[in-house]
């Protein structure tokens, strides 16, 4: 886990982790002091430690020159394929704990698949073409219903022989309904719904709320794992979101380690209090603490 938290530590630096002429890192807001030394101080800490490790050199990285910043959507993406291959790179190898024929996709905005592709949410497709079809539906319905999350892990079925070996499970007389099983004509699973976050600079770092929301009453059948992974330096930030609960499972963050020593570091006590707060309740955690998490 600490290796692979490593090498995502390292895509990130030579991808979007980047720091302008005047200092500012892209992840942080130029207009909030807080945000702007906090991440400076994660990304240093991030780079050192890397050091250590002898993951990283001078020629790896120009870290000690301007970058130019990507644009929002562009990193937001970036963001997401990475925490994809994070995931993937970890929970892949946990097969002792958590058997299972896995599937991990970046989905994009464009991609086809959304939660109805899966055996919990199958119906929303059945429902989404009454909607097109019916005005009136639609203006009472709306379309929240239909949920395309950022990345998602999720689970094949089993074809009989698979699930009677190495002893006979099933047959013909019982568990005719069962979704895990392929023979009842079922979709896979979705096991885990992660809304990746670079920043949560906008409304629409609220959008993973309404998403989490939508999937917990449209589902029929088990509840997936929902869960926001984020790279948002500034701790109130991070807790417009994380606090409560009820929708999302937990807030995950790139580099919480080092986000605490950072407002340890530059921030009030007030500040720290409420990243303490944050983590002692159980509503923010680092993102080593996922795969781990998603075991359960």
């Amino acid at each position: 886990m600490t290796k692979e938290r490593a090498v995502f530590h390292k895509k990130l630096l030579t991808s979007i982790l980047t720091i302008d002429k005047n200092g500012v890192v892209s992840n942080a807001d130029s207009h909030n002091r807080t945000s702007l030394l906090v991440a400076q101080k994660i990304r240093e800490k991030i780079i050192d430690e890397l050091h250590n490790e002898h993951l990283l050199n001078e020629d790896t990285i120009p870290y000690t020159a301007s970058q130019k910043k990507l644009k929002g959507q562009t990193m937001g993406t970036k963001f997401e394929e990475l925490v994809m291959n994070y995931l993937e790179a970890t929970f892949s190898r946990m097969s002792n704990i958590r058997p299972g024929k896995w599937h991990f996709l970046h989905l994009g905005n464009q991609s086809q698949i959304k939660a109805s592709s899966f055996s919990q949410y199958e119906h929303l497709a059945y429902l989404s073409e009454l909607v097109k079809a019916n005005t009136k539906l639609s203006t009472a319905l709306g379309n929240d219903y239909v949920v395309a999350p950022d990345v998602i892990i999720y689970r094949d079925l089993y074809e009989d022989e698979e699930l009677n070996t190495p002893i006979e499970l099933v047959d013909d007389a019982s568990g005719l309904k069962a979704d895990l099983r392929k023979k009842n004509g079922g979709k896979p699973v979705l096991h885990a719904s992660v809304s990746a976050k670079w920043t949560m600079r906008s409304d629409r770092a609220q959008n993973s709320r309404t998403e989490a929301l939508n999937l917990i009453r449209n589902r029929k059948g088990n509840l997936p794992h929902i869960v926001v992974v984020t790279g948002e330096p500034a701790p109130s930030r991070l807790a417009s979101l994380a606090l409560g609960t009820g929708d999302i499972d937990c807030m995950y963050h790139f580099a919480l380690y080092e986000l605490v020593e950072a407002v340890q570091e530059l921030a009030n006590d007030d500040t720290l209090n409420l990243l303490t707060g944050l983590i002692d309740g159980k509503r923010l955690k680092d993102i080593s603490d996922l795969p781990l998490d998603l075991s359960v």
